[in-house]
């Protein structure tokens, strides 16, 4: 069994990005080489800017490498929920900036005939329990009716015709989520960035960040040397460290864990999602689940609220498997063939946040949906940074630290899995 990330290891390297020297000047540095980096980096390039991207260890290392390879067009922190705090009216700017951001994969795709294993079949948000039903009932009722969302609800006698086991009690399909390889496409905007003009330089970890005046101007120090920056824009979402610490503290990384197994026979593949949709369920420690384009199952999720590391990873991936076999029990003697971890970054309130502090601009906080927010906040960014402040979505938005976070994130992943584990026990 692999304990690295199936889609780095199913995936091409777009290029050499080690020994390239750092430029002297640049228009835009870019902290970060996964989704939000590298798209920025592509779209600033094409305006006309001089754009480096400087990543701590390799393209796609972080988040954008890590994850379930779902392109989805739901709030991370609930629709219902953003309609609560926001009102109908800013709940639905917000989801539709999702629905745009799959649009724009899927444009960056058919535009440069990207061979990414892009399928836009929609996605199942599955009722874990009974008491949950009445809840996603709702969460159907405004898809449809607020936001405008091609969405249909299933009572329990249905699921069949999604979904190979008998584990959930109702769900809501909605048919405009899309599902990629996400290794294939994140060296795909790396190796259109350069096209476009961007370089792209691994192993040079930001270590010092220097504001010149009381602009947007920085010297920027790396482990590969300083460059003098007219922007900077941060997008390291859960892997923010030093130098960034107002940013840091402003999230809580938070471990994910994936497994996938062994290929599987075509009919059993049918059998488990027929219709080849992206799957979650309705739980706060919600596990998710697709096929992979080589008809694997990825069953991932916060099987515990820990650190990736090997060994976490492990245990992490040992839960999960024992949570596949009990949704899928035709399962049981599969070969699991990888395990592996990551972070993605929660902000308190489960939105994205961007923006521009101290002559400092930044993208992240987006609590599990990065794959198409990232790819279209870079876009964003780069009109940010050429002065179309208006192009951000979440401009308005606080972005409040968390409470306590200089304290060690080890005892925030406790804390807050043993707050969303008890609202699953009493939900």
């Amino acid at each position: 069994m692999k304990m690295h990330s199936y889609w780095l290891d199913t995936a091409t390297p777009s290029g050499d990005y080690t020994a390239a020297p750092l430029p002297k000047r640049v228009d835009l540095l870019v902290v970060g080489a996964g989704f939000t980096g590298l798209s920025t980096a592509l779209h600033a390039a094409r305006s006309g800017m001089s754009v480096a991207v400087v990543e701590a260890r390799t393209v796609l290392w972080g988040a954008s490498g890590r994850n379930g390879g779902m392109a989805t067009n739901g709030l991370g922190t609930g629709f219902r929920t953003a309609i609560a705090r926001y009102g109908e009216q800013r709940a639905k700017q917000y989801i539709d900036a999702y629905g745009d951001a799959v649009d724009l994969v899927e444009q960056l795709v058919r535009e440069h005939d990207l061979d990414v294993d892009f399928e836009r079949k929609g996605k199942i948000i599955l009722a874990a329990k009974e008491s949950h039903v009445p809840g996603l009932r709702l969460t159907h009722d405004a898809l449809r009716r607020i936001a405008g969302h091609r969405a249909t609800f299933l009572e329990r006698d249905r699921l069949r015709e999604e979904i190979g086991s008998d584990a959930f009690h109702a769900a809501v399909v909605e048919e405009d989520s899309a599902a990629l390889h996400v290794g294939k496409f994140g060296h795909a905007l790396a190796r259109l960035a350069v096209e476009a003009g961007a370089t792209i330089h691994e192993h040079a970890e930001v270590t010092g960040l220097n504001r010149i005046g009381r602009g947007t101007v920085h010297d920027v120090v790396t482990a590969r040397g300083t460059v003098r920056a007219q922007r900077v824009v941060v997008g390291t979402s859960g892997y923010t460290g030093k130098p960034f610490g107002w940013l840091q503290r402003r999230v809580v990384p938070v471990g994910s864990f994936v497994t996938v197994t062994e290929p599987l026979p075509a009919d059993v593949a049918h059998e488990l999602l027929p219709k080849g949709r992206t799957a979650s369920n309705t739980m706060n420690l919600l596990h998710y689940f697709r096929l992979t384009p080589d008809d694997r199952l990825l069953f991932g999720g916060r099987a515990r609220f820990a650190l990736s590391d090997p060994a976490s990873d492990r245990k992490s991936g040992d839960i999960l498997v024992a949570a596949r076999n009990e949704v899928f029990p035709q399962l049981r003697d599969v070969r699991t063939d990888y395990m592996w971890g990551g972070l993605v970054d929660i902000s308190m309130d489960r939105m994205v946040h961007a923006g521009e502090r101290r002559g400092l601009f930044y993208s992240m906080a987006y609590s599990g949906h990065g794959v198409q927010m990232a790819t279209y906040m870079g876009r964003v960014m780069a009109e940010v940074v050429a002065g179309k402040g208006d192009a951000n979505p979440w401009r308005h938005l606080k972005n409040p630290a968390v409470p306590g976070l200089l304290g060690d994130p080890r005892l925030h992943l406790w804390a807050g899995g043993t707050w969303y584990g008890l609202q699953d026990r009493k939900g």
